[in-house]
C-alpha cells in the first residue's frame, strides 16, 4: 500500500464524517475530524484506507471505534463503506442537543455514506433514549431515527440469536393538573 497522494482519501474521509453527522447536532459538523490508530495503510489506487490497533474516530459527539476499520471509497472519490470491525466495534452519537447519546455495538459495523445507514452484525445492540434493541443484525437508519432487527441470513454469527430482544420503555406523560372546583 502506498501514503503518496493521500490528501483525496484524507479528503474523502472528512466529507464523509461530515455526511455522517447530518443529522446529528449541527456543531459537530463543524468541529476538526480525529483519526486515532496505532497503523494505517492508504492504496489511492483501489480507494481504500485500512486503519488498524485500537482505532477512534471522533468529531463532535460523534465516536467510531474498532480493532481495525476500513473505509472505501468509489472511482469518484466518495465515500461508499465504512467498515469498522471489533469486540465489539463501537458507535455514538447525539442526534440533537435535547436528546440522549444513541450508543451502537457489533462485532462488525458498516455504515453506508449514501443513505446514512448503520448495520451492525453479531451480537448487535442499539440503545436509543433508555430502549434497547438486541439482535444478530440491526439495521439503524440514522437520518430517519428507525431501527430493524433480525437473523443475519448467509452470515456466520459466534453468537447465534434466533429472536430479537427489544425492551422498550414507557413514555414520560405529563402530571395531571388538578382543575379548580
Amino acid at each position: 500500500m502506498s501514503c503518496v497522494k493521500t490528501l483525496p482519501l484524507l479528503i474523502g474521509l472528512g466529507i464523509f464524517l461530515l455526511g455522517a453527522n447530518a443529522h446529528a447536532l449541527p456543531e459537530d459538523r463543524n468541529q476538526p475530524i480525529r483519526v486515532q490508530a496505532d497503523t494505517a495503510e492508504l492504496d489511492d489506487r483501489q480507494g481504500v484506507a485500512v486503519y488498524r490497533g485500537d482505532v477512534v474516530i471522533t468529531q463532535g459527539t460523534m465516536k467510531i471505534t474498532g480493532d481495525t476499520v476500513t473505509i472505501t471509497q468509489n472511482e469518484n472519490g466518495d465515500v461508499e463503506v465504512f467498515t469498522s470491525i471489533g469486540k465489539p466495534a463501537y458507535y455514538e452519537q447525539k442526534p440533537a442537543a435535547d436528546k440522549e447519546i444513541v450508543k451502537a455495538y457489533g462485532l462488525t459495523i458498516q455504515y453506508f455514506a449514501a443513505n446514512e445507514r448503520i448495520v451492525l452484525i453479531d451480537q448487535a445492540k442499539v440503545v436509543q433514549e433508555g430502549n434497547t434493541f438486541e439482535g444478530e443484525k440491526i439495521v439503524y437508519d440514522t437520518q430517519r431515527q428507525i431501527v430493524n432487527a433480525g437473523r443475519a441470513t448467509n452470515t456466520d454469527v459466534t453468537t447465534p440469536r434466533p429472536r430479537v430482544d427489544m425492551v422498550i420503555q414507557p413514555r414520560k406523560k405529563e402530571p395531571a393538573t388538578e382543575q379548580p372546583e
